[in-house]
């Protein structure tokens, strides 16, 4: 099996152990998306990004959100109101750190995105809070 669907959807499946995923990843896309980490806020490379395209798992490469469905939350992260598909997006009970959270994970590969909030913008009334370490930016051609 390769490493990314050529066609950007959800696909069958990805599984890998933590040695494939180690060296698949960068240290820090690891940490995120395979041990639940959060980047520092206002840190990562999208959270600001304009940029019109599709943000695809950077692990799996399943497209996930589309830039028009991007919002400025002031957060600190990216965040999206609807996935790209209503089935390319998780959610799951996050109740770490002593809190009860819905946690956003890739349904194909089940790396951890971020969290789901119900305090974002209309149609959805939903923000999704991503770690852009957990993405990767498929920009649009002109």
């Amino acid at each position: 099996m390769t490493d990314r669907d050529p066609s950007g959807g959800a696909g069958s499946k990805v599984s890998k152990n933590e040695s494939e995923w180690r060296d698949q990843l960068s240290p820090e896309a690891y940490q995120v998306t395979r041990c639940s980490g959060t980047e520092p806020a206002f840190a990562g490379r999208y959270w600001d990004c304009k940029a019109d395209g599709s943000y695809a798992c950077v692990c799996c490469g399943a497209t996930l959100f589309e830039s028009g469905t991007k919002f400025d939350s002031g957060t600190g992260w990216p965040s999206f109101w609807q996935p790209a598909d209503s089935d390319a997006v998780a959610v799951r009970v996050d109740e770490s750190h002593g809190m009860r959270r819905e946690e956003a994970v890739c349904a194909r590969c089940d790396a951890h995105l971020g969290h789901v909030f119900p305090d974002g913008p209309q149609p959805t009334g939903l923000r999704y809070c991503i770690n852009s370490a957990s993405l990767d930016l498929r920009e649009k051609k002109a």
